[in-house]
């Protein structure tokens, strides 16, 4: 199992002229995602933490680019990265919006740790998923059949939010709320400082909104 270093991640973000504002809105995803892993695992639970870590980054790696072509950003992102040799991450990346299977396993994965996080994070800012998924509603749900389709989505992923908060002494909505940098930004040091280099991101405007 090959999975992209941070200085792949950027590097591809770099080459995939991400928009500012979609690297924003990663690397928080990247952070609440990394959050979860690490409090899931002190439960005892076997969760890959580089995957969930490459797969939250990249999540949006082709949704720039399908601005003006109009590609599905889930299947063309998760392509890329197949392509590149990351075949897990790409799977993850792939169902970052819709999983393939809703609770096949007996606890969480890395694909719904990423996809749920994904569902905290509105543009750059940690909310919750109603606040979340409302602007999803407004904003996608303008015929009766996507409404129907995004309702069935909302109920998935609240089961999926209670799935995963079953086995952690906290719940979800202290998320916003818990110092989310503590650790996980020092890992994300190298990341920080290539992205800032490259004059993608600027890491104190995100911080101050995580």
């Amino acid at each position: 199992m090959r999975i992209p270093t941070q200085r792949e991640c950027c590097d591809l973000i770099c080459e995939m002229e991400m928009m500012e504002h979609i690297v924003a809105h990663s690397v928080q995803v990247c952070r609440v995602a990394l959050f979860l892993v690490d409090r899931l695992r002190e439960t005892g639970l076997d969760l890959d933490r580089g995957m969930v870590e490459a797969a939250s980054l990249l999540h949006d790696i082709t949704k720039t680019r399908s601005f003006q072509t109009g590609e599905m950003h889930t299947e063309t992102g998760g392509r890329l990265l197949t392509d590149r040799g990351f075949f897990e991450v790409g799977e993850i990346i792939r169902q970052h919006v819709k999983l393939d299977a809703y609770f096949a396993g007996e606890k969480p994965d890395e694909a719904e740790i990423v996809n749920y996080a994904d569902k905290r994070v509105l543009h750059d800012r940690i909310v919750s998923m109603a606040e979340r998924m409302a602007y999803i509603l407004e904003r996608y749900g303008r015929r009766e059949d996507y409404r129907q389709r995004l309702a069935w989505l909302w109920e998935k992923s609240e089961e999926m939010e209670r799935r995963i908060f079953a086995g952690l002494p906290f719940g979800p909505e202290r998320i916003g709320s818990m110092g989310l940098g503590s650790g996980i930004d020092g890992d994300l040091d190298e990341y920080w400082a290539l992205l800032e280099a490259k004059a993608k991101l600027d890491k104190r405007q995100v911080l101050k909104k995580g």
